[in-house]
Order: C-alpha cells, then sequence, then structure tokens
C-alpha cells in the first residue's frame, strides 16, 4: 500500500506526549522521516528509539521551542540530519487554567511563548528550508478554546485565538511559495493534559462534568482522532485547502 508521506521529512514541535506524539507515530506509518522537538527528554528519546527499533526513521532532539537560542540549534541539527523539511506540525503548548484578575503578568508571558512565540520561532527558523525544497504544509494546533471562551482560560483562549490568525495569515503571506498553512482545533482530549484541564475547571466550578461534557461533545477524542486530522491536513489530500480551522470536536463549537 502506498504511503502518504513516503519521502519526505516532517518536524513535530512537542512531539514526545500526547497528541504531537500520537501524529508523530501516524507520520512514521505513512512513511515519513520524523524529527521531534520537544524538552521532556525521557518521553522524546523513548517514543524515538521505540518507533526506530520498528524500522522507521525517528529522531528525538531536545529543544525547548520557546528558546530563540534552542530552536536555531535544534533546527540546524535537524538539517544535517535529514537535509529538508517537508512538513511542519506546530503542536507544543501548555495551558493555564486561572482566574483573570489571579493571573501574574509572568504566568500570562510563559504562556504566550510555549503557544505562540513557539510557533513563531520554529515556523521561522524551517519556512526558508521548505521554500528551498519546493514547498510544503504547516497545521498549527489550535483548539475549540480560540472560538469558545471558558471563565478561568482568557489567557488560554487568547494564545489559541493568536494561533488560529497565525496559520491563516502565514498561509496567505507564502501561498504563492507553495506552502500551506492549516490549524486543527480538537474539543477536549483524553490525555493527562486534557484531564488535567477537566479537573482545573471543575475545581473552579465551571461546567466540565462528564454529564456536560457528554451533552456537548459525546466523549473525549483520542489522540489518535486528533492526529488522523492532522496527516489529513499536512497531506497532498488536502493540496487546495489552505488557511483552514480544522475542527476536531464531534461538534462542540457547532452548538
Amino acid at each position: 500500500m502506498e504511503r502518504k508521506f513516503a519521502g519526505k521529512v516532517v518536524l513535530v514541535s512537542g512531539g514526545a506526549t500526547g497528541v504531537g506524539a500520537a501524529s508523530v507515530v501516524r507520520f512514521a506509518e505513512e512513511g515519513a522521516k520524523v524529527a521531534i522537538f520537544d524538552r521532556n527528554v525521557a518521553a522524546g528519546e523513548e517514543l524515538a528509539k521505540r518507533l526506530s527499533e520498528s524500522g522507521h526513521k525517528v529522531t528525538f532532539f531536545h529543544v525547548d521551542v520557546s528558546n530563540a537560542q534552542m530552536v536555531r540549534e535544534g533546527m540546524r541539527a535537524c538539517i544535517e540530519a535529514f537535509d529538508r523539511i517537508d512538513v511542519l506540525f506546530n503542536h507544543a503548548g501548555t495551558i493555564l487554567i486561572k482566574p483573570f484578575l489571579d493571573i501574574e503578568t509572568e504566568e500570562w508571558d510563559d504562556l504566550f511563548a510555549v503557544n505562540v512565540r513557539s510557533m513563531f520561532l520554529v515556523t521561522k527558523a524551517a519556512l526558508p528550508h521548505m521554500i528551498a525544497g519546493g514547498g510544503g504544509a504547516i497545521v498549527c494546533t489550535s483548539s475549540i478554546s480560540a472560538t469558545a471562551a471558558t471563565p478561568t482560560e482568557v489567557a488560554y483562549n487568547a494564545t489559541k485565538g493568536a494561533c488560529h490568525m497565525f496559520a491563516r495569515a502565514i498561509a496567505v503571506e507564502f501561498r504563492d511559495r507553495n506552502i500551506r498553512c492549516n490549524a486543527v482545533c480538537p474539543g477536549f482530549i483524553d490525555t493527562p493534559h486534557g484531564q488535567k484541564e477537566i479537573a482545573a475547571l471543575k475545581s473552579y466550578g465551571v461546567g466540565a462534568s462528564e454529564e456536560e461534557l457528554t451533552a456537548r461533545q459525546g466523549r473525549a477524542a483520542t489522540p489518535q482522532e486528533i492526529a488522523d486530522a492532522v496527516v489529513f491536513l499536512a497531506s497532498d489530500d488536502a493540496r487546495f485547502i489552505n488557511g483552514t480551522h480544522l475542527y476536531v470536536d464531534n461538534g462542540f463549537t457547532a452548538w
């Protein structure tokens, strides 16, 4: 069976765990050589080792993608190892759940560094290589939180709104250089990160009970279901999809 990413190089930021790791697996299964950027060394190295032992070409690079110097060094090492980049999945991100008036300036800045500055740094580092190779596809992880506001998530909502527009603006600016850029927008996901979010929302009395989640989304998504959407957006099957936001939320935002 033909594999969609045979001969291509894919870079996944935040690829050591959760949806990032599920996407690394899916890209590798589709024939890609995969580079992982993450600050979680133990998980990143274990994932790369496991996939490499299964016959895939996967390499982990210890990179905090909010750090400009580490991104430059990581990109240099990635190009030395793989020679090119065809697909970039900007997935690295974290969350802050806290009443707005209790948020410290440092917390706000740190969240934007991980969720937004990282996309700027990694995309800026990767784009020249993608353009030199004739083009490519970028997928950015946004969220239902870009358009569905939640109490105690003002900072997170704001970062995901930025992710939303970042993907659209990159698509417009670089379309004529054969670069596509789209955002995937998950709902609640059954990962440790997702369970932590639900628990934190409950602690503040925000509607995130199992009954409420079932009513809005049916159930939490699996990491693999989000990864399937990412792989689609990055593939030639989506070759005329550019600057869009793909909601993977089982109807949450349709209400």
